[in-house]
């Protein structure tokens, strides 16, 4: 299992009891992933006035034409048993559902107001320490996946703090490491969202899909800190507007939603008003008010530590990278074109959000499909043989956190909310460049460079505009791409 957050524990807790499970954390256990970070909640119909089918409808609304439908049910249908699941394990929820974008029906299923995922990760953080199958190996960078025979049997990674190089050995490779958001300049991911699992496995020769849709979260806190704290949606759902330095708002003359239109139509809105020179702000000054400190502590928190009292004065946001939907190309049950081979969560890409994903639906795709996974491994034959680690010729530790910045900060310029085809080549030429340095480069450049080599060139390849992909030399939805995308490169590591 790469990845400790809600994808890679739920699939070790769902397989069974007596397999030997084995567990790669970037940092320590409980950090650095981004399920903590996740404030919205956990999309289920759980209301008596709410079903499935119009979550399901819901999603494939803002899917912008071309989420698969099998999954979309799937994951829509098996919402309020993974909520079931999560209460089982000691998960405490609030009493009341809440309303986000694109949502026909309050089904945001929610904790401490604001902090779902850090609630959802703490359970499942003390449900992994209580399994004695289940081994973590905290610090460790998986570097590639060991391939026999185009059979996925193993992962290489290191120490991250000493260079110490090891592979792990065994039938079934689960890859959970989530997205991608720390290749762009702006984002509300942690550090440690590298793309690490997209990486290994396309250097592999799996398929990848819709690698041109990345999303990116309209409000984030607008201050000097990196990653930019997230402003959850679901403020705008009880209510809150986005103004201009004047006062003006100006959502409800671009969508009939206004605040509540899907994600991307709002990042476009106020990544525009801000290249145009103004200010947004998110005053939530009417619709939460004094409120603030009890119905969202952990933006309070954030708010306040930069000096804003968003109980008084309105909140300055932009858009930031949140989300990976592309990803590994994946079957419902997680499977990747490579036997033995699994990924989940924002690793995996199933096709259930389209181009544009719901919101509050990204902890229940990772809920609901690492089951699946752990459910076709654990009636996969010939799995059964226990993880064997071996030590391998240390990795040299290399700086070049210079070279990641300019990749950063390119990468959100030219890839980001809007796209030109100049730009997009502009982004392409950096890579190139930096995968063509003649000296070492670490394992965190490697995968960025080859992350954002795939975004950019299925971007350019895409001559249209569809939810989170929008090309301002082709600002219209052309129906010759509405279908998903798929791109494969040879393998460069055996």
């Amino acid at each position: 299992m790469v990845g400790a957050g809600v994808a890679g524990l739920t699939t070790a807790l769902e397989l069974p009891s007596d397999a030997d499970v084995v567990v790669l954390c970037k940092t320590a256990i409980g950090s650095g992933a981004a399920t903590a970070w996740a404030q919205g909640g956990i999309a289920a119909a759980l209301g008596t006035d709410d079903a499935p089918a119009l979550h399901a409808a819901d999603t494939m609304r803002a899917s912008a034409g071309i989420a698969d439908a099998h999954a979309v049910d799937i994951l829509a249908g098996e919402a309020p048993e993974r909520i079931d699941a999560l209460r089982s394990l000691g998960a405490r929820f609030d009493a009341t559902l809440g309303l986000e974008a694109g949502h026909g029906h309050r089904r945001i299923v929610k904790a401490g107001g604001d902090a779902t995922g850090a609630e959802v990760l703490r359970t499942l953080v003390a449900a992994a320490r209580a399994r004695p199958n289940v081994r973590v190996i905290e610090y460790a960078h998986a570097d590639d996946v060991a391939l026999d025979d185009g059979r996925a049997c193993g992962v290489y990674a290191h120490d991250v703090r000493t260079g110490e190089a090891f592979v792990v050995r065994s039938g079934a490779i689960v890859l959970a490491s989530g997205g991608c958001g720390h290749l762009f300049r702006y984002t509300t991911n942690p550090a440690e969202a590298t793309g690490d699992g997209i990486a290994i496995a396309a250097r592999a020769g799996s398929v990848m899909a819709d690698m041109e849709f990345v999303q990116f979260h309209p409000t984030a806190l607008a201050v000097d800190r990196d990653p930019l704290p997230l402003v959850t949606e679901a403020i705008r759902g009880e209510g809150a507007v986005l103004v201009d330095e004047t006062g003006e708002r100006f959502m409800p003359a671009i969508h009939p939603d206004a605040e509540l239109a899907p994600r991307d139509v709002v990042a476009r809105a106020i990544f525009d008003r801000r290249q145009a020179g103004h200010t947004v702000l998110l005053d939530a000054r009417e619709a939460v008010g004094d409120a603030f400190p009890e119905m969202f502590p952990t933006v309070f928190a954030s708010c306040m530590q930069a000096g804003i009292d968003p109980r008084v004065v309105p909140i300055p946001v932009t858009p930031a990278a949140h989300y990976m939907i592309g990803g590994v190309a994946t079957d419902d049950r997680g499977r990747s074109s490579i036997a033995g081979l699994w990924a989940c969560g924002e690793t995996g890409a199933t096709g259930v959000h389209g181009a544009n994903r719901l919101a509050s639906n990204s902890l229940l795709e990772a809920l609901v499909f690492a089951r699946r996974v752990a459910g076709d491994i654990a009636g996969a034959p010939g799995l059964e043989d226990a993880v064997t680690i071996v030590a391998r010729p240390d990795d040299p530790l290399v700086d070049d956190r210079d070279e990641i910045e300019r990749l950063r900060v390119a990468m959100y310029a030219f890839v980001g909310v809007e796209r030109t085809r100049a730009g997009l080549k502009a982004a392409l030429a950096l890579v190139a460049g930096l995968r063509a340095r003649p000296d070492a480069v670490s394992a965190t450049l490697d995968n960025l460079t080859l992350v954002g080599k795939l975004i950019a060139e299925s971007a350019l390849a895409r001559e249209e505009s569809r939810g989170t992909h929008f090309r301002s030399d082709f600002p219209a939805t052309d129906a010759a791409y509405a279908h998903r995308s798929y791109v494969r490169i040879e393998p460069t590591r055996e």
